[in-house]
């Protein structure tokens, strides 16, 4: 059995009714892929002013670029002690586990990197189009963060948008559009799995086995179920759109949102 691979995650506020601290679209993709293989892991949590430094330290790189070509770091990360491997980004967390654990499940079915990647592009213009998910996401995502990364998200947030987070208050005529065009970015993932004129589950289609694109679309399901709430409104309205496709799509991704308790970076 190999030792516990470390998975950094960024941690929520905990209160009545909360029973873990996972909540990050982005960071919920890596538990999943963690969870379906069967990994001994254990978590890590990190406030967002201490990714940096966390990255720094273990030689992690950074998934992405500023504008102006600096590194920015992000989770999720893992450490591998087995291999003495960090790595950052989802979709190379799952990459780096296919190739590494192949008795696994793989979520990158042999041949398929450049679909994914395409897919994850295709899902990102889409889902980030019209404003609609920094409108209302945003906000919700902010009012879940301990202090530390609330401070840290607000303040960088502001400064690349040039706009305060409350963009569409709840009972606004402004969120009732917003809410829609999300309705409407869901419906067209919902035809794209219907693309041959049958409605599939995952989007490997035939055999119902889970691929890294799925979880692209449960983090994002996943983390507008942590930030709006199990009984809330939002959420409730989710589990309705498509005819229930979203309802049927999360109950299914279930067995695999274990969360350990983890403990809190130290650096």
């Amino acid at each position: 059995m190999p030792e516990p691979i470390i998975f950094y995650d960024l941690p929520r506020k905990l209160g009545e009714g909360i029973h873990n601290k996972a909540w990050k679209l982005n960071t919920w993709k890596t538990r999943y892929t963690l969870n379906i293989k069967g990994l001994p892991y254990k978590t890590v949590w990190v406030e967002y002013p201490d990714i940096k430094p966390l990255c720094l330290k273990i030689g992690a790189p950074a998934a992405e670029k500023l504008p102006d070509g600096s590194p920015l770091y992000t989770l999720p990360v893992i450490y591998d002690p087995n291999t003495r491997t960090p790595v950052a980004d989802s979709a190379a967390i799952a990459r780096y586990l296919d190739e590494t654990y192949p008795a696994t499940p793989r979520l990158f079915p042999h041949g398929t990197a450049a679909l994914h990647a395409a897919f994850q592009a295709a899902f990102l213009a889409t889902f980030f189009a019209g404003g609609h998910f920094v409108a209302i996401g945003l906000p919700a995502s902010h009012a879940v963060m301990n202090a530390p990364s609330a401070a840290y998200f607000r303040a960088t947030r502001e400064a690349a948008l040039g706009k305060f987070l409350e963009f569409a208050p709840k009972g606004s005529e402004k969120r009732r559009e917003h809410w829609e065009g999300l309705k409407g970015i869901f419906h067209t993932f919902a035809t794209w799995l219907e693309a041959d004129g049958k409605e599939t589950l995952f989007f490997a289609g035939e055999g119902e086995k889970i691929v890294f694109a799925d979880l692209v679309v449960a983090g994002a399901l996943r983390c507008f179920r942590t930030i709006f709430g199990d009984g809330s409104e939002e959420w409730q309205d989710i589990l309705t759109w498509d005819g229930g496709r979203w309802k049927r799509f999360a109950e299914a991704l279930e067995k695999y949102e274990a969360v350990d308790e983890g403990s809190v970076v130290e650096l």
